[in-house]
């Protein structure tokens, strides 16, 4: 039987917490994680009418791209959509569990590349590495080779390590000793995995840190397309291939785009880092009137709307717990949770 902490710990290996933005609160936030799996919601939004749908699809888990809860409540009356929300969650045994800011901020089975996906890009780099390394020591009396196997295939499933991990054990006679270096952010998972060797180690695990980023960790992403298109060609691409109604964008300034920059949701405080990088075009949300004139007639701001830029995070989340499991049924939410209309 299939339980909700099982799911969490496949999304939280793609995505670990710890890639959480301070702000954020991701995580499971109603609901008990020992449960077993009935069905699953995914979609961006857990609000009241997609609780709703999960009680009558049957489902007992909503998987969302954006917590409902983001600071805590201190009032459970049904004032507000949050809290009606959360009590019909509650009042029909439902979970929710929201992977939002940590799902941003990785390289492969991010938000950002299920963009660039959709747009055809290639060679495909995060756009503001954010990550620093940390080095482990870790001296044996036994089952060395064993630990370093452990935390080669623990560090490397992650997807966030790539050229940057490499476990080594060093026999020396009695006592062996392991070194190797990681991204910060899996320091808990290195050593958790030792505590389960501690029987075994006689010294460490000893950390410190190491100069330099992971490439895979970060906001945004940057790529290019296999070919130069004519500049309103793309943007008409953008907009079939992204579901758009509409485009707000600066002035166009380039005859070509190549070279593409994307962030899923509201991403203004990457502006300075795709011109920096030579992007032709900068593809989020969430633009205010002035912030368009800090283009600067250097890049093209291409504003595609939050939902929008985000809505097919809630394929990949299917996509991602579907291919590992079988025994429930999944349902990308019939329900458009955007606040935002067009008229």
């Amino acid at each position: 039987m299939t339980k909700i902490k099982d799911l969490i710990k496949e999304l939280e290996i793609i995505a670990p917490p710890a890639l959480q933005e301070g702000y954020d609160n991701a995580g499971l936030l109603v609901g008990d994680k020992n449960n077993t799996v009935k069905g699953v919601i995914y979609c961006l939004d857990s609000t009241e009418d997609v609780i709703q749908e999960a009680i009558e699809k049957e489902c007992n888990l909503v998987i969302a791209h954006h917590p409902i809860v983001f600071s805590g409540l201190k009032r459970f009356t049904g004032s507000d959509y949050v809290q009606r929300a959360i009590i019909m969650a509650i009042k029909n045994d439902i979970a929710i569990y929201a992977i939002h800011t940590n799902l941003d901020n990785v390289l492969y089975q991010g938000v950002n590349e299920k963009i660039c996906q959709r747009l055809g890009l290639e060679d495909l780099k995060i756009l503001s590495p954010k990550s620093d390394l940390t080095a482990v020591e870790i001296c044996c009396t036994d089952a060395g080779a064993e630990l370093t196997r452990d935390l080669n295939n623990a560090i490397s499933n992650n997807e966030l390590s790539g050229q940057e991990t490499n476990f080594t054990c060093i026999d020396g006679g009695q006592q062996t000793l392991i070194k190797g270096q990681f991204p910060s952010v899996l320091k808990g998972l290195v050593a958790g995995l030792c505590n389960t060797y501690s029987g075994s180690i006689s010294n460490g695990p000893i950390f410190s840190s190491v100069q330099g980023k992971t490439n895979k960790i970060g906001s945004g992403m940057i790529g290019y397309l296999e070919e130069e298109m004519p500049t309103e060609d793309f943007l008409q691409l953008v907009k079939n291939n992204m579901n758009l109604q509409l485009i707000k964008h600066t002035n166009i300034n380039t005859e070509t785009i190549r070279k593409v920059a994307v962030c899923g949701g509201a991403g203004g405080f990457l502006l300075r880092k795709a011109i920096s990088q030579g992007a032709d075009i900068f593809i989020t949300s969430d633009y205010k009137y002035h912030e368009f004139f800090d283009a600067d007639n250097k890049i093209i701001i291409a504003d595609i709307g939050h939902f929008e830029s985000e809505q097919f995070t809630i394929n990949l989340l299917c996509d991602i717990i579907s291919e590992k499991f079988s025994s429930f049924a999944n349902y990308c939410t019939s329900v458009k949770t955007n606040p935002v209309n067009y008229f």
